[in-house]
């Protein structure tokens, strides 16, 4: 291993791009501490710490607080993270689908590059709502607490909603200047670092909790080893693809005859990656703020309190949620009748399969994995949960980081990032990240 880190860096190429990155990561935390103009930093975390203390968490704060990497709780420039950016790529693509036009305008030269471009602009409205929202709850903050230092505050409403949207342009920018320059994905890349920058605090807690005898050290020892168990299955589906192998015909070029290739069709088993997970979130956070706004309604009140965060009703309906999103989102990123198409128009064939028969097989396959994907993606979600449901002296903020959406975005980027670094190695002529010098895939 040592050796490896060594050849890491004796590559000039691939010294600079891990270089760079971290760079542009260190940039990014450093932006997380800095307010935006009109709010005491100091007030605010002494706020914040008995908000949080007196049990009044509030689901949809930390939900956009995890995505912002903990800015939203600094109430930082980078406090809208970016997810504005995530969740309006995600629009972009069901909107290729849906509106023959877009679609057409993706087929064609530079396609690709106006999309992004329609998705650049399309994050800046959504980035206005969401400072709307992190201003409401500012704006809840009591005007005793001495949060808020800007009057009259609609000045403060208006810098804060350009701040934090330039902010989000910003981390944009660094993630596409990471990809472009550095090594791995760097969108995915932001949001790791915000996860990873997080961790010592949850440690910190955990063993404050150990410290104060408020938690056992069995039951931690047990709950560390499960989280051990599941990390371990987390790679094993994330690695894990169905291959469906392709033949194609002879074909004859000029006076050449040209073999037919043989290549296969890689179906993971989780297609659809930590994005079901975002959109059951998305949705399940409506009924809990709903209630809050409009508690003086019993009905409303009844609904928000019937969905709260962690009650059965709001597990049952969130592991739904996760297994129709991941079967929804498959559907619309692999078209069977697209790769059916696309296979018969370039003269392939699968083996045993007749051509008119391909669209069925294609869709059989990819029920029969998105199934229990799905469902192990929903028990991944609801771990951290029941763990903190089961164990409530458990730290929450470790629980929530070490399961659920957090471990599969860290266990994703971990391998994509390892991929690629591998990529460059082999391609250097040196030995691997691995024992046998490639990152498996398990096939299934």
């Amino acid at each position: 291993m040592i050796n490896t880190l060594i050849n890491i860096f004796k590559i000039r190429e691939l010294r600079n791009k891990i270089f760079f990155t971290i760079f542009i990561l260190m940039v990014y935390r450093l932006g997380v501490q800095i307010p935006v103009p009109g709010i005491d930093f100091y007030a605010l975390k002494v706020f914040m710490s008995s908000f949080r203390g007196g049990g009044a968490g509030d689901p949809l704060f930390e939900y956009f607080n995890f995505f912002a990497g903990g800015a939203f709780d600094n109430m930082s420039i980078f406090a809208l993270g970016i997810m504005p950016y995530i969740t309006t790529s995600i629009i972009m693509q069901l909107l290729l689908l849906i509106i023959p036009s877009l679609k057409r305008i993706s087929q064609e030269e530079g396609g690709r590059r106006k999309i992004s471009q329609f998705t650049r602009i399309g994050t800046i409205p959504v980035c206005i709502l969401q400072s709307f929202l992190a201003i409401s709850y500012l704006s809840a903050i009591p005007d005793d607490a001495g949060v808020i230092v800007v009057s009259p505050k609609i000045l403060f409403y208006i810098v804060t909603i350009l701040v934090t949207t330039t902010g989000t342009i910003v981390l944009m920018w660094f993630g596409e200047q990471i990809t472009q320059k550095g090594i791995g994905n760097g969108i995915s890349l932001v949001i790791f670092a915000g996860i990873v920058a997080r961790m010592p605090g949850a440690l910190k807690e955990l063993f404050d909790k150990v410290s104060k005898g408020s938690l056992d050290i069995p039951i931690l020892l047990f709950v560390l080893i499960m989280f051990v168990f599941v990390i371990a299955l987390v790679i094993f589906e994330q690695q894990g693809q169905r291959k469906i192998p392709v033949n194609y015909s002879k074909r004859v070029i000029g006076r050449k005859m040209y073999g037919a290739p043989s290549t296969y069709l890689p179906f993971k088993i989780n297609p659809s990656g930590v994005i079901p997970i975002i959109f059951a979130n998305s949705i399940l956070i409506f009924p809990q703020s709903i209630g809050k706004m409009f508690g003086n309604l019993k009905w409303m009140n009844t609904l928000g309190n019937l969905f709260r965060h962690g009650s059965v009703p709001y597990l049952i309906l969130y592991s739904l949620l996760i297994i129709f999103f991941a079967y929804f989102y498959t559907q619309v990123t692999l078209n069977p009748t697209e790769i059916a198409k696309n296979i018969r128009e370039n003269g392939g064939s699968i083996p045993g399969i007749p051509v008119n028969k391909v669209e069925e097989y294609l869709l059989k396959i990819l029920n029969r994995i998105v199934l229990p994907g799905s469902i192990f993606l929903a028990f991944i979600a609801i771990i951290p949960t029941i763990v903190v449901n089961l164990i409530p002296d458990f730290p929450s903020s470790f629980a929530y980081l070490l399961g659920g959406t957090s471990l599969i975005i860290i266990v994703g980027v971990a391998l994509d990032t390892m991929s690629q670094i591998e990529s460059h190695l082999k391609m250097h002529h040196q030995d691997g990240l691995t024992k046998k010098g490639r990152i498996r895939s398990r096939n299934f």
